[in-house]
Protein backbone atom coordinates (compact mmCIF):
# COMPACT_ATOMS: atom_id res chain seq x y z
CA UNK A 1 0.00 0.00 0.00
CA UNK A 2 1.36 3.40 -0.98
CA UNK A 3 1.47 6.14 1.64
CA UNK A 4 0.60 9.80 1.11
CA UNK A 5 1.27 12.56 3.65
CA UNK A 6 -1.15 15.51 3.64
CA UNK A 7 0.23 18.66 5.28
CA UNK A 8 -2.20 21.29 6.57
CA UNK A 9 -0.63 22.34 9.87
CA UNK A 10 -1.95 25.87 10.19
CA UNK A 11 -5.29 27.24 11.46
CA UNK A 12 -8.61 25.48 11.98
CA UNK A 13 -10.45 27.19 9.12
CA UNK A 14 -7.63 26.43 6.68
CA UNK A 15 -7.67 22.79 7.75
CA UNK A 16 -11.44 22.45 7.25
CA UNK A 17 -11.13 23.95 3.77
CA UNK A 18 -8.82 21.07 2.82
CA UNK A 19 -11.49 18.42 3.51
CA UNK A 20 -12.89 18.41 -0.05
CA UNK A 21 -9.35 17.73 -1.29
CA UNK A 22 -8.94 14.94 1.27
CA UNK A 23 -12.27 13.47 0.13
CA UNK A 24 -11.25 13.70 -3.52
CA UNK A 25 -8.00 11.86 -2.82
CA UNK A 26 -9.54 9.12 -0.69
CA UNK A 27 -12.46 8.44 -3.02
CA UNK A 28 -10.22 8.44 -6.09
CA UNK A 29 -7.35 6.46 -4.56
CA UNK A 30 -8.84 4.21 -1.85
CA UNK A 31 -5.78 1.96 -1.89
CA UNK A 32 -3.51 4.79 -0.76
CA UNK A 33 -2.96 5.25 2.99
CA UNK A 34 -3.58 8.92 3.81
CA UNK A 35 -1.85 10.48 6.81
CA UNK A 36 -2.48 14.09 7.88
CA UNK A 37 0.15 16.27 9.54
CA UNK A 38 -1.74 18.75 11.72
CA UNK A 39 -1.24 20.82 14.89
CA UNK A 40 -2.53 19.47 18.21
CA UNK A 41 -5.43 21.94 18.08
CA UNK A 42 -7.03 20.49 14.94
CA UNK A 43 -6.02 16.87 15.61
CA UNK A 44 -9.39 15.88 17.21
CA UNK A 45 -11.22 16.73 13.99
CA UNK A 46 -8.52 15.11 11.85
CA UNK A 47 -9.06 11.91 13.82
CA UNK A 48 -12.77 11.81 12.93
CA UNK A 49 -12.25 12.85 9.30
CA UNK A 50 -13.56 9.93 7.20
CA UNK A 51 -10.91 10.50 4.53
CA UNK A 52 -7.85 10.35 6.79
CA UNK A 53 -6.40 7.00 7.87
CA UNK A 54 -3.83 8.28 10.33
CA UNK A 55 -2.86 11.52 12.09
CA UNK A 56 0.56 12.90 13.00
CA UNK A 57 0.61 15.83 15.42
CA UNK A 58 3.14 18.47 14.46
CA UNK A 59 5.15 19.46 17.56
CA UNK A 60 7.31 21.91 15.55
CA UNK A 61 10.39 20.09 16.86
CA UNK A 62 12.25 19.59 13.57
CA UNK A 63 14.44 16.75 14.82
CA UNK A 64 11.51 14.85 16.31
CA UNK A 65 9.25 15.39 13.29
CA UNK A 66 11.96 14.35 10.84
CA UNK A 67 12.42 11.11 12.76
CA UNK A 68 8.68 10.38 12.77
CA UNK A 69 8.30 11.11 9.06
CA UNK A 70 11.37 9.06 8.16
CA UNK A 71 10.04 6.06 10.09
CA UNK A 72 6.72 6.27 8.22
CA UNK A 73 8.47 6.04 4.83
CA UNK A 74 5.98 8.03 2.80
CA UNK A 75 5.86 7.61 -0.97
CA UNK A 76 4.48 11.11 -1.53
CA UNK A 77 3.51 14.33 0.22
CA UNK A 78 1.20 17.19 -0.70
CA UNK A 79 1.96 20.39 1.18
CA UNK A 80 -1.36 22.22 1.08
CA UNK A 81 0.30 24.80 3.33
CA UNK A 82 3.78 25.58 2.08
CA UNK A 83 6.30 27.50 4.15
CA UNK A 84 10.02 27.15 4.83
CA UNK A 85 9.47 24.78 7.76
CA UNK A 86 7.21 22.39 5.82
CA UNK A 87 9.25 22.49 2.61
CA UNK A 88 12.60 21.85 4.31
CA UNK A 89 11.12 19.09 6.52
CA UNK A 90 9.79 17.12 3.56
CA UNK A 91 12.99 17.67 1.58
CA UNK A 92 15.16 16.43 4.45
CA UNK A 93 12.86 13.42 4.86
CA UNK A 94 13.66 12.56 1.22
CA UNK A 95 10.06 11.80 0.35
CA UNK A 96 10.28 10.78 -3.33
CA UNK A 97 7.22 12.72 -4.56
CA UNK A 98 6.88 16.23 -3.06
CA UNK A 99 4.09 18.50 -4.31
CA UNK A 100 3.07 22.04 -3.30
CA UNK A 101 1.82 25.29 -4.82
CA UNK A 102 4.50 27.10 -6.82
CA UNK A 103 3.96 30.31 -4.90
CA UNK A 104 7.00 30.91 -2.69
CA UNK A 105 10.77 31.06 -3.05
CA UNK A 106 11.10 27.81 -1.10
CA UNK A 107 9.26 25.99 -3.91
CA UNK A 108 12.62 24.78 -5.30
CA UNK A 109 12.62 22.07 -2.58
CA UNK A 110 9.62 20.39 -4.22
CA UNK A 111 9.95 18.19 -7.29
CA UNK A 112 6.30 18.69 -8.31
CA UNK A 113 4.82 22.17 -8.31
CA UNK A 114 1.41 23.55 -9.31
CA UNK A 115 1.15 27.19 -10.37
CA UNK A 116 -1.83 28.64 -8.52
CA UNK A 117 -1.15 32.33 -7.73
CA UNK A 118 -3.24 32.15 -4.58
CA UNK A 119 -2.37 35.77 -3.76
CA UNK A 120 -4.79 36.80 -6.52
CA UNK A 121 -7.67 35.08 -4.67
CA UNK A 122 -9.33 34.19 -7.96
CA UNK A 123 -10.81 30.99 -6.52
CA UNK A 124 -12.04 29.73 -3.13
CA UNK A 125 -9.31 28.28 -0.94
CA UNK A 126 -10.94 24.84 -1.02
CA UNK A 127 -10.81 24.87 -4.83
CA UNK A 128 -7.09 25.66 -4.77
CA UNK A 129 -6.67 22.66 -2.45
CA UNK A 130 -8.71 20.43 -4.76
CA UNK A 131 -6.63 21.57 -7.73
CA UNK A 132 -3.54 20.30 -5.93
CA UNK A 133 -5.25 16.98 -5.26
CA UNK A 134 -6.30 16.67 -8.92
CA UNK A 135 -2.74 17.42 -10.05
CA UNK A 136 -1.47 14.66 -7.78
CA UNK A 137 -4.03 12.17 -9.12
CA UNK A 138 -3.11 13.07 -12.69
CA UNK A 139 0.58 12.45 -11.95
CA UNK A 140 -0.38 9.03 -10.55
CA UNK A 141 -2.62 8.24 -13.55
CA UNK A 142 -5.66 7.97 -11.27
CA UNK A 143 -9.07 9.13 -12.50
CA UNK A 144 -10.63 11.66 -10.08
CA UNK A 145 -13.92 10.86 -8.35
CA UNK A 146 -15.47 14.15 -7.32
CA UNK A 147 -16.80 14.34 -3.74
CA UNK A 148 -19.99 15.97 -2.51
CA UNK A 149 -21.08 17.83 0.62
CA UNK A 150 -21.41 17.17 3.52
CA UNK A 151 -17.79 16.34 4.27
CA UNK A 152 -18.41 15.79 7.99
CA UNK A 153 -21.46 13.97 9.39
CA UNK A 154 -22.59 12.72 12.77
CA UNK A 155 -25.20 10.02 13.16
CA UNK A 156 -28.78 10.98 14.08
CA UNK A 157 -28.24 9.32 17.48
CA UNK A 158 -25.16 11.44 18.19
CA UNK A 159 -26.99 14.64 17.23
CA UNK A 160 -30.03 13.67 19.31
CA UNK A 161 -27.84 13.02 22.34
CA UNK A 162 -26.00 16.31 21.80
CA UNK A 163 -29.29 18.21 21.62
CA UNK A 164 -30.38 16.62 24.89
CA UNK A 165 -27.05 17.55 26.45
CA UNK A 166 -27.25 21.17 25.31
CA UNK A 167 -30.90 21.63 26.18
CA UNK A 168 -30.11 20.47 29.71
CA UNK A 169 -26.87 22.38 30.25
CA UNK A 170 -28.06 25.61 28.62
CA UNK A 171 -31.68 25.27 29.78
CA UNK A 172 -33.13 25.76 26.33
CA UNK A 173 -36.06 24.18 24.52
CA UNK A 174 -35.71 21.81 21.61
CA UNK A 175 -39.06 22.96 20.26
CA UNK A 176 -37.56 26.04 18.57
CA UNK A 177 -34.82 26.40 15.94
CA UNK A 178 -31.36 27.08 17.34
CA UNK A 179 -29.44 29.94 15.73
CA UNK A 180 -25.76 30.00 16.67
CA UNK A 181 -23.98 33.35 16.59
CA UNK A 182 -20.19 33.42 16.93
CA UNK A 183 -18.97 36.98 17.46
CA UNK A 184 -15.31 36.09 18.07
CA UNK A 185 -12.63 35.97 15.42
CA UNK A 186 -10.01 33.59 16.77
CA UNK A 187 -7.38 36.11 15.76
CA UNK A 188 -8.06 35.66 12.03
CA UNK A 189 -10.24 37.98 9.93
CA UNK A 190 -12.08 40.92 11.48
CA UNK A 191 -15.67 40.51 12.63
CA UNK A 192 -18.71 42.69 13.16
CA UNK A 193 -18.84 44.87 16.24
CA UNK A 194 -20.87 43.67 19.21
CA UNK A 195 -23.37 46.45 18.52
CA UNK A 196 -23.84 45.21 14.95
CA UNK A 197 -24.43 41.68 16.19
CA UNK A 198 -26.85 42.90 18.87
CA UNK A 199 -28.86 44.80 16.26
CA UNK A 200 -28.96 41.77 13.94
CA UNK A 201 -30.01 39.37 16.71
CA UNK A 202 -32.72 41.75 17.92
CA UNK A 203 -34.20 42.00 14.42
CA UNK A 204 -34.04 38.21 13.92
CA UNK A 205 -35.93 37.59 17.13
CA UNK A 206 -38.56 40.17 16.20
CA UNK A 207 -39.46 38.06 13.18
CA UNK A 208 -38.54 34.49 14.12
CA UNK A 209 -39.35 32.60 17.29
CA UNK A 210 -35.99 30.97 17.99
CA UNK A 211 -33.23 30.34 20.52
CA UNK A 212 -30.03 32.32 19.92
CA UNK A 213 -26.90 30.58 21.18
CA UNK A 214 -23.86 32.85 21.59
CA UNK A 215 -20.88 30.55 21.08
CA UNK A 216 -17.36 31.41 22.15
CA UNK A 217 -13.88 29.97 22.24
CA UNK A 218 -11.66 30.14 25.37
CA UNK A 219 -10.24 33.55 24.44
CA UNK A 220 -13.62 35.01 23.47
CA UNK A 221 -15.67 34.54 26.64
CA UNK A 222 -15.48 38.13 27.88
CA UNK A 223 -16.47 39.44 24.47
CA UNK A 224 -19.52 37.20 24.34
CA UNK A 225 -20.54 38.24 27.85
CA UNK A 226 -20.46 41.85 26.66
CA UNK A 227 -22.69 40.93 23.73
CA UNK A 228 -25.08 39.15 26.07
CA UNK A 229 -25.27 42.33 28.18
CA UNK A 230 -26.39 44.26 25.11
CA UNK A 231 -29.24 41.76 24.70
CA UNK A 232 -30.58 41.58 28.25
CA UNK A 233 -33.97 42.80 26.97
CA UNK A 234 -34.23 39.74 24.72
CA UNK A 235 -35.53 36.28 25.63
CA UNK A 236 -34.19 32.88 24.58
CA UNK A 237 -30.56 33.98 24.39
CA UNK A 238 -27.85 31.90 26.06
CA UNK A 239 -24.06 31.75 26.21
CA UNK A 240 -22.31 28.56 25.09
CA UNK A 241 -18.68 28.86 26.17
CA UNK A 242 -17.90 25.44 27.62
CA UNK A 243 -17.49 22.16 25.78
CA UNK A 244 -15.62 18.88 26.03
CA UNK A 245 -13.17 19.61 23.24
CA UNK A 246 -13.26 20.35 19.54
CA UNK A 247 -15.20 17.24 18.52
CA UNK A 248 -17.86 17.97 21.13
CA UNK A 249 -18.03 21.55 19.86
CA UNK A 250 -18.49 20.29 16.28
CA UNK A 251 -21.29 18.03 17.45
CA UNK A 252 -22.97 21.06 19.01
CA UNK A 253 -22.66 23.00 15.77
CA UNK A 254 -24.32 20.08 14.00
CA UNK A 255 -27.43 20.88 16.08
CA UNK A 256 -27.73 24.40 14.61
CA UNK A 257 -30.49 25.43 12.25
CA UNK A 258 -28.20 28.23 11.03
CA UNK A 259 -24.77 29.59 11.99
CA UNK A 260 -23.78 33.27 11.83
CA UNK A 261 -20.17 34.44 12.18
CA UNK A 262 -17.19 36.16 10.66
CA UNK A 263 -14.64 34.31 8.56
CA UNK A 264 -13.35 32.05 11.31
CA UNK A 265 -12.81 28.37 12.12
CA UNK A 266 -16.29 27.52 13.45
CA UNK A 267 -17.86 28.90 10.24
CA UNK A 268 -15.81 26.38 8.27
CA UNK A 269 -16.71 23.51 10.59
CA UNK A 270 -20.34 24.34 9.86
CA UNK A 271 -19.50 24.41 6.17
CA UNK A 272 -18.16 20.86 6.40
CA UNK A 273 -21.37 19.86 8.21
CA UNK A 274 -23.44 21.54 5.46
CA UNK A 275 -25.15 23.73 8.06
CA UNK A 276 -26.60 26.93 6.52
CA UNK A 277 -24.26 29.84 7.25
CA UNK A 278 -24.14 33.62 7.11
CA UNK A 279 -20.62 35.03 6.99
CA UNK A 280 -19.10 38.50 7.30
CA UNK A 281 -15.84 39.32 5.54
CA UNK A 282 -13.34 42.07 4.77
CA UNK A 283 -13.18 43.08 1.10
CA UNK A 284 -9.39 43.10 0.75
CA UNK A 285 -8.21 40.59 -1.83
CA UNK A 286 -6.62 38.14 0.61
CA UNK A 287 -9.80 37.84 2.71
CA UNK A 288 -12.77 38.12 0.35
CA UNK A 289 -15.98 36.05 0.59
CA UNK A 290 -14.90 34.21 -2.58
CA UNK A 291 -11.48 33.21 -1.24
CA UNK A 292 -12.79 32.02 2.13
CA UNK A 293 -16.10 30.59 1.01
CA UNK A 294 -17.13 27.68 3.27
CA UNK A 295 -17.64 24.20 1.85
CA UNK A 296 -21.37 23.80 2.41
CA UNK A 297 -23.65 23.70 -0.62
CA UNK A 298 -23.78 27.02 -2.45
CA UNK A 299 -27.43 27.70 -1.62
CA UNK A 300 -26.64 27.24 2.08
CA UNK A 301 -24.27 30.20 2.41
CA UNK A 302 -24.91 33.95 2.44
CA UNK A 303 -21.96 36.36 2.53
CA UNK A 304 -21.55 40.07 3.24
CA UNK A 305 -18.33 42.06 2.80
CA UNK A 306 -16.99 45.42 3.92
CA UNK A 307 -17.08 48.28 1.45
CA UNK A 308 -14.28 48.18 -1.09
CA UNK A 309 -11.49 50.76 -0.84
CA UNK A 310 -8.31 51.12 1.20
CA UNK A 311 -10.08 53.01 3.98
CA UNK A 312 -12.89 50.49 4.46
CA UNK A 313 -11.80 47.09 3.07
CA UNK A 314 -10.83 45.73 6.51
CA UNK A 315 -13.49 47.64 8.45
CA UNK A 316 -16.65 45.59 8.92
CA UNK A 317 -18.45 48.57 10.43
CA UNK A 318 -18.83 49.66 6.80
CA UNK A 319 -21.25 46.78 6.22
CA UNK A 320 -24.80 48.13 5.91
CA UNK A 321 -26.67 46.18 8.60
CA UNK A 322 -30.09 47.21 7.29
CA UNK A 323 -29.17 45.59 3.97
CA UNK A 324 -27.89 42.54 5.86
CA UNK A 325 -31.18 42.22 7.72
CA UNK A 326 -33.28 42.68 4.60
CA UNK A 327 -31.35 40.06 2.62
CA UNK A 328 -30.82 37.64 5.50
CA UNK A 329 -34.37 37.28 6.77
CA UNK A 330 -35.71 35.20 3.83
CA UNK A 331 -32.61 33.00 4.06
CA UNK A 332 -33.03 32.55 7.83
CA UNK A 333 -36.75 31.83 7.52
CA UNK A 334 -35.99 29.18 4.90
CA UNK A 335 -33.63 27.25 7.16
CA UNK A 336 -35.42 27.90 10.42
CA UNK A 337 -38.74 26.47 9.38
CA UNK A 338 -39.15 24.16 12.36
CA UNK A 339 -41.16 20.94 12.30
Amino acid sequence: MKKLLLVRNDKLGDFMLAWPAFALLKQSAPDWHLTALVPAYTAPLAKICPYIDEVIIDTKDKVEMLKIINIAQFDAVINFFSNTYNASLMFKARIPFRMAPATKIIQFLYNHRVVQRRSQSAKPEFVYNMDLARAFLEKQNIAPKEPKSPYLQFSPDVISQQKDKLSTSLRITQNLPWIFVHAGSGGSANNLTLEQYAHLITQIQKEIHCVVILSAGPAEIEKIKQLYTLLTHQKNIVIYDKNDGLTDFAQSLACASIFIAGSTGPLHICGALNIPTIGFYPSKRSATPLRWQPINEENRHLAFAAKEGKATEDDLTSIDMEKVIKESMPFIRQWCSFI
